[in-house]
């Protein structure tokens, strides 16, 4: 398909701190005891997209990503993974390896996007309308935005928050407008000319942008080359190329469009041509073609690019693991209702348990639960819907409901842990109870302590 793939995958990110450390940086962040960038990597392979470049902010970052791949996917996938300078962001970081790309279409894919939609179906999508652009859109998750609060179980009873704004056509295949993060506090400005042009738009808040996008390589390098001040592609590129949609300055292919002193009589033969070769091919030409043509098939120097969009089925999972939140979300959909996204066979109790783990007397491991290899639990213990890694020794009349517990944790006996994330080499010693808290690696939680929405870590020397 002559398609160039790179996967954005970030670094140590401080919005996952404490999550996230010198050792584990966001791409090997556990879902369901399996590095999130995993997901994506198997994704792609599954659509035989097997050329990748992946960027990594950092060199150390870079180095255990690199590591880690290398082993898990010799012989199975081609990857370049390649350090940038850290928080330059997402057109930053795609600037620095512009170098790298020379294929036709390049799809750019977020390393912390878990999702069974096919990355090939966009990718047709985008060459099927010959787009400059290509944004894959997913239905937002009745929880509403995620945040870096508390890391306790959704709320069903909340309404959609407002992640976007996107106007679409009546086809739903171009993005006619597009506003995030701060925009969404602003009164709503629609282009009237993009308007006037379509007839009318569709306004959505109930769609979220993956993160996932086919670009037409030329015109991906020209905007990053003349905008240099662009730092992320969904707040800056994206936006940028839907605005000027109808008044495209792109250079296609190195060559400018036709000036306006061209000969008027040659264009007007030649707009009629193209008018009755589209009305001839299509009951409905799209509105970018018209307007090219202008009113009537009449002589017109007007330029246009396509922006279109991927819409996801419903019944499809789409998430980013890109909070604190929404790492404890995945994890117990991965282990929960879309289990299948796990790589894992559940047994007929829904769950999964390493045959080399032990359970204790009287000890339960609920539906929806995960236990990792060598673990060892001790009597009378209780897990519900929760995710408990490798090689943890977990001690008597323990009680884990709702959380992420990472490899190699020591926890005393009588613990509680309700809505939390313990990550690796932590120790907690007898009697501690947390709920919705995190705490980092290596941590040490004395015993007796009793901590609610707090955050634990050791200080950086």
């Amino acid at each position: 398909m002559d398609f160039q793939v790179v996967v954005l995958a970030g670094g140590f990110s401080k919005k996952l701190v404490p999550l996230v450390s010198k050792e584990v940086p966001k791409a090997l962040l556990p879902v369901a005891n399996r590095p999130v960038l995993s997901y994506v990597l198997e994704l792609l392979e599954q659509s035989n997209l097997k050329d990748l470049i992946v960027v990594v902010e950092g060199e150390d970052a870079a180095f255990l990503v690199g590591g880690w791949i290398s082993g898990a996917y010799v012989d199975r996938l081609h990857v370049e993974v390649a350090a940038v300078p850290e928080d330059i962001g997402t057109a930053g970081a795609l600037r620095a390896i512009a170098h790298h790309l020379t294929a036709k279409d390049i799809l750019v894919v977020s390393g912390d996007l878990v999702s069974d939609v096919p990355p090939g179906a966009v990718a047709a999508a985008h060459r099927r309308h010959n787009a400059v652009v290509t944004a894959m859109l997913c239905s937002a998750p009745v929880s509403g935005p995620a945040d870096s609060g508390s890391s306790g179980v959704k709320d069903k009873t909340k309404k959609a928050g407002r992640y976007n704004l996107i106007g679409l056509d009546r086809s739903k295949q171009f993005l006619l407008y597009i506003a995030t993060g701060a925009e969404l506090e602003n009164d709503l400005r629609i282009q009237k000319s993009i308007l006037r042009a379509v007839g009318e738009m569709e306004i959505c808040a109930d769609l979220i942008d993956a993160h996932l996008y086919a670009f037409k390589r030329t015109v991906l390098q020209e905007i990053l080359d003349q905008k240099d001040t662009f730092q992320s592609l969904k707040e800056d590129l994206l936006p940028y190329l839907v605005r000027s949609q109808l008044k495209s300055e792109i250079l296609f292919n190195g060559a400018p469009q036709p000036e306006e002193n061209a000969n008027e009589k040659v264009a007007s033969q030649n707009n009629q041509v193209l008018l009755s070769q589209i009305l001839s091919n299509s009951s409905r030409p799209n509105f970018h073609e018209l307007h090219e043509l202008g009113s009537y098939g009449s002589a017109s120097s007007r330029r246009t690019h396509k922006c279109c969009v991927y819409i996801a089925s419903k019944s499809k999972y789409c998430a980013r693991l890109n909070s604190i939140q929404a790492f404890s979300d995945i994890n117990r959909d991965v282990i929960g209702e879309v289990n299948h996204l796990s790589g894992y066979s559940f047994s007929a109790h829904n769950n999964i348990i390493h045959p080399s783990a032990e359970l204790g007397s009287k000890t339960t491991v609920g539906p929806h639960c995960m236990l990792g290899e060598g673990s060892q639990m001790g009597d009378k213990c209780s897990v519900k819907r929760s995710v408990i890694g490798r090689h943890c020794r977990i001690g008597s009349n323990v009680k884990i409901v709702n959380s992420i517990v990472m490899n190699h944790v020591t926890i005393g006996d009588g613990c509680s842990i309700q809505g939390s994330v313990v990550c690796s080499n932590v120790q907690l010693q007898e009697r501690v109870v947390l709920k919705d808290c995190q705490v980092g690696a290596g941590f040490v939680v004395i015993a007796g302590g009793e901590y609610k929405g707090e955050s634990l870590a050791k200080k950086e020397k």
